[in-house]
């Protein structure tokens, strides 16, 4: 079941601009995953929204299908540590911060944080991007 709020034909056509075959579940996800803007998705999350909306995949479809849609640069993946990895529907240049406790991730916009330098990059090597991750909480 694709999502009614995408129309499938852009759906087959951005993944196809992507390089990817544009197959039933994956035009399902695409679907569920861009039915609300810009947001911050876990597998697990995205996997029980699909679900409620009747679209059939195994959670590790699901990883192996956000892997595929983040090498294709459809999305940007997020680790905010070793266990938690959230997936990013906004591709653009920005940073983010993780609001812990409450496992939420917030925009900031790329030119609110001034990066005046870098470390060296080996030889062979090019700097792909510099992304920062501020991690928050409320006081207590």
């Amino acid at each position: 079941m694709t999502c009614p709020t995408a129309p499938v034909l852009d759906l087959r056509d951005r993944l196809r601009r992507a390089g990817l075959r544009p197959t039933r579940q994956r035009v399902s996800l695409m679907g569920v995953l861009f039915a609300k803007g810009h947001r911050h998705l876990t597998a697990e999350a995205l996997h029980e929204e699909a679900s409620q909306r009747g679209v059939r995949v195994s959670l590790a479809t699901i990883y192996n299908t956000l892997h595929q849609f983040t090498g294709a640069g459809i999305l940007r993946e997020v680790a905010v540590d070793s266990a938690k990895t959230y997936f990013d529907t906004n591709t653009h240049n920005h940073h983010h911060m993780f609001v812990e406790g409450e496992h939420r991730i917030l925009d900031i916009p790329a030119e609110a944080v001034q990066l005046d330098e870098s470390p060296d990059i080996p030889d062979g090597f090019e700097l792909v991007r510099m992304e920062v991750v501020l991690r928050v909480r409320r006081k207590q």
